[in-house]
């Protein structure tokens, strides 16, 4: 079985439910404080031991390739005015991982967008971190902890959490194959975003991590529009359970939703509270506002 040693990052979309900011700027570049998601994206990939990564993008997210990319100039200026910490900074992150870019040409849909990885994946299997979705962990980070599930199952694998019942009508919900109360567990349906949240197969939500097989591709070329008139990638690993067994791994840490306005906000406070050079005064200030 071919070890996990590749991630696709897709961040080709429109990114409208944060109109009008993104008319501009990526939604992938949205700072969580001094640091744009995508970095954070980025990271966990890396702590995960992958190193080779494809960000998939449109023609409009220049400055998501800008951002890994080296700026000598900016290096040459801080160096002069003897802000070599920060140099070597802006040099880490283009050294962080081995990180290529491909335009999707039209956004048609997310499924769409993990075909334009077939060559990068070269007939191996390979994480999938959306962009949407920050993870804030202490120590394994939740791709690696999918990467170890495949390693155990050989199988397709879904990141996923339990979430409230009221919000299961967000996300794509799994069905298990048997009744477990185990983290990982063996999946035979999905169902995308259901009306009626009661009658949802279980309350474990795919929250934006995946290990997926070389087949994948096969799928997704004979996959027919969903959702939108969009390739939907729940339709092609739903087709896939025909040829490789799912399964549902629920990962540890925090995740967050940063395509939310409000899933935004909880990261950048949790984010600032976990810095030392902005704890005391941001918790100071959420004290006086509470009062």
């Amino acid at each position: 079985m071919n070890k996990v040693t590749k991630a696709v990052i897709p961040a080709a979309g429109l990114g409208t439910r944060f109109l009008p900011v993104t008319k501009a700027l990526p939604k992938e570049m949205l700072p969580i404080i001094d640091i744009p998601n995508i970095h954070f994206i980025v990271e966990e990939a890396v702590k995960a031991g992958i190193k080779d990564i494809l960000i998939i993008v449109s023609s409009t997210k220049e400055s998501i390739e800008d951002y890994f990319d080296v700026n000598y100039e900016l290096e040459s200026r801080l160096r002069k005015s003897g802000k070599d910490k920060e140099a070597d900074e802006m040099r880490k992150i283009a050294e962080m991982a081995n990180v290529m870019f491909i335009r999707q040409r039209e956004p048609k849909g997310l499924g769409d967008a993990i075909l334009y990885a077939k060559s990068f994946a070269n007939g191996e299997p390979f994480a999938v971190l959306l962009g949407d979705d920050l993870i804030d962990f202490d120590e394994a980070p939740a791709i690696g902890e999918l990467i170890d599930a495949y390693e155990k199952t050989g199988g397709t694998i879904l990141g996923c959490k339990r979430v409230p019942q009221h919000l299961l009508k967000k996300y794509g919900v799994v069905k298990p194959k048997d009744k477990s109360d185990a983290a990982l567990f063996e999946v035979c349906d999905m169902v995308e975003k259901p009306k009626d949240p009661s009658l949802a197969p279980s309350d474990v939500a795919v929250l934006g991590r995946y290990i997926l097989p070389p087949e994948i591709f096969d799928v997704l070329e004979t996959t027919a529009p969903g959702v939108g008139g969009e390739i939907q990638l729940t339709d092609a690993i739903k087709a896939s359970m025909e040829l490789r067994p799912c399964y549902s791994c629920i990962f540890t840490g925090t995740r967050y939703d940063i395509g939310d306005k409000f899933g935004y906000i909880k990261a950048i406070i949790d984010y600032a509270l976990k810095r030392e050079d902005l704890k005391d005064e941001v918790l100071a200030y959420l004290k006086e506002k509470t009062k």
